[in-house]
C-alpha cells in the first residue's frame, strides 16, 4: 500500500531531526511542499522558499503543527541579487543548518535572458542552486550538513553547449531542461570533489514522474505556465513513474535524512537508491569547466 507520508515510502519514519535546521526551496507546491512536510513530521526546523506568499502561509500553517518554529523565505530564482538576497536572510535567521535540499525548478516553453544575461532555465534551475549552495556553505560546513539537489532522468540525452548559455538563439524548453539537470549532476559529482574534507556530503536525484498530471507534477516546483505543451516529451522520459508527489518526495527525504546514506556523496539517486548516470553526467573535464563558468555567470567564489 503507498504511503500519504514521504518519510514512510523512504523508510526513514523514525530518524529524529529534533534541533536539525534545513531549508528547502521549491516548498510552497508538489514535491518540495511534501518533503518541507516530511521533515517537519520528523522534528526538524523547516525554513521553506517560495514565490506565492499565500501559498507559503498554508504550508507554514502545516508545519506549525509539527512545532520547530518555520519560516517563509520569498525570492525569484532568475535573479542572482535575489539568490543572494536570500542566503543573506538565511544565515541571518537561523543559527545553524544541517540539510539544504535544492528543490526549486522549472521547465519553461519561451526562451528568455535573465536580468543577468544568463539563458532562463539554466539560470533558474542551476545557476540559483549553484549560487544559494555556495553562500550558505559556512553553515552546512559547521554542521557537516548535507547538500540535496533534485535532478531528473531527463539529463540522459542532454549536453553542456557552453556557447548557449547567454543565448536563445533556437531556443527549444526541452532541451534546456535537460541541460540544466544534466548541470545539476555535474555540479553536485564537483562539489562533493570540493568538500569532501569538510564532511559535507552533496547528492542529487530524480524524483519520478507523475504520468497523466503533465509536466508540472513532475518537476520540484512548477512554476511556469503552458508547461502542458510540452506533454509530449514526457512519454518518452526514463521511469521509474509514481503515484504521486508524496512518492516524488521519498528520494529527497530519504537522501536529507537517512542513515544509509551518512558520508555518501557525490551520487545519482533513483527510487532511494544510487544509480549510475549518463556519460556525460560522468565527464570530469566538463564537471570543472561547468564549476568555473557557473562562478563567472553568478560572480559568486566558493567558500
Amino acid at each position: 500500500m503507498v504511503s500519504d507520508r514521504a518519510e514512510v515510502g523512504a523508510g526513514v519514519e523514525d530518524v529524529d531531526l529534533s534541533g536539525r535546521t534545513v531549508f528547502v526551496t521549491g516548498a510552497t507546491d508538489g514535491i518540495g511542499r511534501e518533503t518541507a512536510l516530511a521533515l517537519g513530521r520528523l522534528g526538524a526546523r523547516v525554513l521553506i522558499h517560495g514565490r506565492s506568499e499565500e501559498k507559503g502561509r498554508e504550508v507554514l500553517s502545516q508545519l506549525s503543527a509539527y512545532g520547530a518554529d518555520p519560516a517563509l523565505f520569498l525570492a525569484d530564482f532568475a535573479s542572482q541579487d535575489a539568490v543572494r538576497a536570500l542566503a543573506d536572510e538565511i544565515a541571518d535567521h537561523v543559527g545553524r543548518l544541517d540539510v539544504l535540499v535544492n528543490n526549486a525548478g522549472g521547465l519553461f516553453t519561451d526562451g528568455e535572458l535573465t536580468e543577468d544575461g544568463v539563458e532562463y532555465t539554466f539560470a533558474v534551475n542551476h545557476l540559483a542552486p549553484f549560487t544559494l549552495t555556495a553562500d550558505l556553505y559556512p553553515l552546512l560546513r559547521e554542521t557537516e550538513g548535507r547538500v540535496v539537489t533534485v535532478s531528473s532522468e531527463a539529463h540522459r540525452g542532454a549536453r553542456i553547449d557552453f556557447d548557449s548559455l547567454r543565448s536563445v538563439d533556437g531556443y527549444s524548453g526541452w532541451r534546456a531542461y535537460g541541460r540544466s539537470k544534466l548541470a545539476n549532476v555535474l555540479f553536485v559529482r564537483e562539489l562533493a570533489e570540493r568538500v569532501d574534507e569538510d564532511g559535507v556530503s552533496a547528492n542529487s536525484l530524480h524524483p519520478g514522474v507523475v504520468p497523466g498530471s503533465g509536466f508540472g507534477r513532475n518537476l520540484p516546483d512548477p512554476i511556469s505556465a503552458g508547461m502542458h505543451a510540452l506533454s509530449g516529451p514526457l512519454a518518452a522520459l526514463p521511469g521509474p513513474f509514481v503515484d504521486s508527489v508524496v512518492e516524488g518526495a521519498e528520494t529527497s527525504v530519504y537522501l536529507a535524512t537517512s542513515p544509509e546514506v551518512e558520508g555518501v556523496s557525490g551520487k545519482y539517486f533513483v527510487n532511494c537508491e544510487e544509480k549510475r548516470p549518463s556519460r556525460a553526467a560522468r565527464d570530469r573535464r566538463t564537471q570543472r569547466r561547468l564549476w568555473t563558468v557557473s562562478e563567472e555567470l553568478s560572480d559568486t567564489e566558493f567558500a
